[in-house]
């Protein structure tokens, strides 16, 4: 039974050809008059294992709706297991033309937990900045960048067999990049990392599947980059 938790949650994290992982590319409703918002990532940006309405996205669209922004559906081009470069291929494969109000981008946990060199992360993400910067007409104050959340303190890294000190150094330079990245092009930074930690003692930070965040954890996202995109947008 142990081998079949560890083989299933394997799956959810990287991916697997043959499950029924989430593919998310949404399209926001046509109409002129709504914000817009395009959401880049991999599982934590779909939501892997809560609903399409406890994404962080979903419920950072709501939380702006009830502050009286008007948005449609946000935009999201993630699946789980996705690393850096398979993103930027997939966003490619979009060919998007149009334009977004806000632009969030998370990305970089398969490459930690597929032990990708840190030196390939820090161009690949340095092109991605570039490309949210390009859907945000430009504007560095309409993109947010999410730190990566320590998945080392969930039952399924302490299931693991890894140790879960060496997962969170691991994160810490994973997320010491994109952060040097992000501010070094004057883009907002919003780190999640520590609050993620919380899940060790805390089981309502995670999802059913003993792996991705909660609703709860996904809220308290949306909560951290609300009042930043709230002052960019006035």
């Amino acid at each position: 039974m142990k081998f079949h938790f560890i083989l299933f949650s394997l799956c959810l994290l990287l991916g697997c050809e043959k499950s029924a992982t989430q593919h998310m590319i949404t399209k926001p409703i046509n109409n002129s008059n709504f914000l817009t918002y395009l959401a880049l990532g991999d599982s934590y940006t779909i939501g892997e294992a809560v609903t399409a309405q406890e994404s962080f996205p979903y419920q950072l669209v709501s939380q702006l709706k009830g502050q009286g922004f008007s948005f449609g559906a946000p935009k999201i081009i993630a699946k789980t297991g996705w690393t850096t470069d398979e993103l930027q291929a997939a966003i490619k494969a979009e060919n998007i033309s149009q334009t977004y109000d806000v632009v969030t981008l998370l990305i970089g946990v398969n490459n930690q937990y597929r032990g990708y060199p840190e030196t390939t992360y820090r161009k690949e993400v340095k092109d991605l900045l570039q490309t949210a910067l390009s859907f945000a007409k430009g504007n560095k104050s309409r993109v947010f960048v999410v730190s990566i959340p320590d998945w080392g303190v969930t039952p399924f890294g302490k299931n693991s067999g890894k140790d879960i000190e060496i997962i969170s150094k691991q994160i810490d330079a994973f997320n010491a990049i994109n952060k040097e990245e992000t501010l070094a092009m004057g883009i907002s930074y919003t780190d999640i990392t520590p609050g993620s930690r919380l899940a060790l003692t805390d089981v309502s930070l995670i999802a059913k599947d003993g792996l991705h965040p909660s609703g709860k954890m996904y809220s308290e996202w949306a909560t951290a980059l609300f009042p930043k995109i709230v002052s960019s947008l006035k």
